[in-house]
């Protein structure tokens, strides 16, 4: 479901760039909605969206390759302001009568940008002669512009490091403005969509909850309508935004399938109960699903049991409501991007390591996704306008298969139980300390291995505990977050002291790329 129409849209086209999400939240940050298409999907966005102004990504093809990718014909006779970054810039020079070359000098990292002439795009930011610190990341580059254009920076690798024809509004710059180490390129952005386009960067979560909770209504009309709750900030603010759209027509369902933090089902049930009145059907599910997990080491299978097994308690639950017309589900933005990303990758694994699957046709109900233009933090700031608790906005991420995949190897009762424990005391140390809303997401991991040590005057045979904390943005990257010695050591004091069952914890450092974040 497309939750809003609207109006004034940054139409992004991706060629493959790590860097095109920045783009997007970039865009969004300086008030505008914007959109991410692959790039060969681009002439049905362009007559969908009818966006305002253009943006295409770099990547990592070489513009002088055989086949290699370019922005469809419509994107230049579309009227709209264009800016082209990195690979974008080869491209549209190449397709508009410039030349692209390799076997230049390449530039990857840190670069200076000389500003040879003023330009719309610098105005009120860059300045002719000025000297500034840009982010450049290219192999091939441009020799020679298309009809119309003039240089207005270069830098010691890139005669044509920005390049604008200001009678049609299109602008290349080699480096990357989206990134934090362009200082200025936040203001390049900002002055590209709001001073070049026109566009009023009005667009804000009171403005978006407003529209989305319109489209909800449009959508369900008299129709029931079902969520799977599972407490976590996604499915929260899913719930609250629909049940405000359409009241007594939602039901919430609450799984709990034994696989969840220390008394987090309980507090998810008092919160959507008796602060928010939302119709909650809370299920009892833990002897089925610990039963058929006992023993299973397999990841994969692991997540495939779990999933199973949730369709099946969640049809059930749905038959004795009388069936529903539409599911509720809080897919947000990087997973919209993921599922259709160009160049392909192993999105299905990694998606499968934080979800346990979709519904089956059988179910025979229309999705609403009221958060799969928002990316998360966007989300978080969507629940405070809709006054969830900060406990519950701050509240760090929890996989769908939840406790079975921070316990690798065998999953049984007693080990769930002594890594809940463990969990609670790491939770409850980095809120005792201050941290809590610094990291994005701290965890326990039961390790499937068992160490002996010496505890007092007893010898011991028992598991190692690993902790981890991770910092992010949004979810996409993460690297892991530097404690104290101090406080590692009274956290695994704490826990060796009061979890029977392990008797040494380790620390993760490991950085994680896009996707994961979590630990199995």
């Amino acid at each position: 479901m497309t939750t809003t129409a609207h109006p004034d849209t940054v139409l992004i086209l991706d060629f493959g760039s790590q860097f095109t999400q920045l783009i997007a939240r970039r865009v969004r940050e300086a008030g505008v909605y914007s959109e991410i298409v692959p790039f060969n999907a681009g002439e049905a966005a362009i007559a969908r969206l009818r966006p305002k102004a253009i943006i295409l990504s770099g990547g990592p093809a070489s513009a002088v390759s055989t086949g290699s990718p370019r922005a469809p014909d419509g994107v230049f006779s579309a009227g709209v302001p264009v800016l082209a970054i990195c690979y974008g810039q080869q491209a549209m020079c190449a397709q508009l009568g410039g030349r692209v070359e390799g076997g230049h000098h390449r530039e990857f990292g840190r670069a200076f940008l000389e500003v040879e002439e003023d330009s719309a795009l610098f105005e009120g930011v860059w300045s002719k002669g000025s000297r500034h610190q840009v982010w450049m990341s290219h192999g091939d580059r441009v020799t020679a512009l298309p009809e119309g254009f003039r240089v207005v920076a270069t830098s010691s690798g890139a005669p044509f490091a920005a390049i604008a024809d200001e009678a049609r509004r299109f602008y290349g710059v080699q480096f990357h403005p989206e990134v934090v180490h362009t200082p200025d390129g936040a203001r390049l952005l900002t002055n590209f969509v709001r001073n070049i386009a026109g566009l009023a960067g009005d667009w804000t979560m009171a403005a978006y909850r407003e529209q989305a909770v319109a489209a909800i209504r449009g959508r369900v009309g008299s129709g029931k309508v079902i969520c799977a709750l599972s407490g976590g900030v996604d499915s929260s603010v899913a719930a609250l935004l629909t049940h405000e759209a359409v009241g007594e027509q939602l039901t919430c369902i609450l799984v709990d399938h034994g696989l969840m933090r220390l008394n987090e089902a309980d507090e998810v049930v008092a919160m959507f109960r008796e602060h928010y009145n939302v119709p909650l059907v809370r299920v009892d599910a833990a002897d089925l699903f610990l039963g058929a997990l006992e023993g299973e080491a397999d990841p994969e299978k692991k997540r495939k049991t779990i999933g199973r097994l949730f369709i099946e308690v969640f049809e059930a639950e749905a038959k004795k409501l009388g069936g529903a017309d539409f599911l509720v589900q809080g897919t947000l933005y990087p997973d919209v991007i993921e599922s259709v990303s160009f160049t392909g990758g192993p999105s299905v694994t990694i998606k499968s390591h934080h979800n346990v699957g979709g519904l089956p046709e059988r179910m025979d109900m229309k999705l609403v996704e009221p958060l799969r233009e928002l990316f998360k933090d966007e989300v978080r700031a969507l629940g405070r306008e809709l006054g969830l608790p900060d406990r519950f906005i701050g509240r760090h991420p929890f996989p769908g298969p939840g406790l079975a995949i921070r316990c690798p190897g065998g999953v049984t009762r007693d080990k769930l139980d002594i890594l809940r424990a463990a969990d609670a005391i790491y939770l409850d140390e980095i809120r005792k300390a201050g941290l809590y809303d610094a990291i994005w997401q701290a965890f326990a991991v039961l390790l499937p291995v068992q160490t002996v040590g010496v505890m007092g005057d007893d010898r011991t045979y028992e598991y190692v505990c690993a902790l981890r904390a991770v910092t992010s943005v949004d979810g996409m990257t993460a690297d892991f977050y530097h404690y104290d010695m101090d406080f590692l050591g009274r956290t695994a004091t704490r826990i060796t002291n009061e979890v029977r069952g392990i008797n040494r914890v380790v620390y993760d450092v490991t950085s994680k790329p896009p996707g994961t974040i979590e630990w199995e």
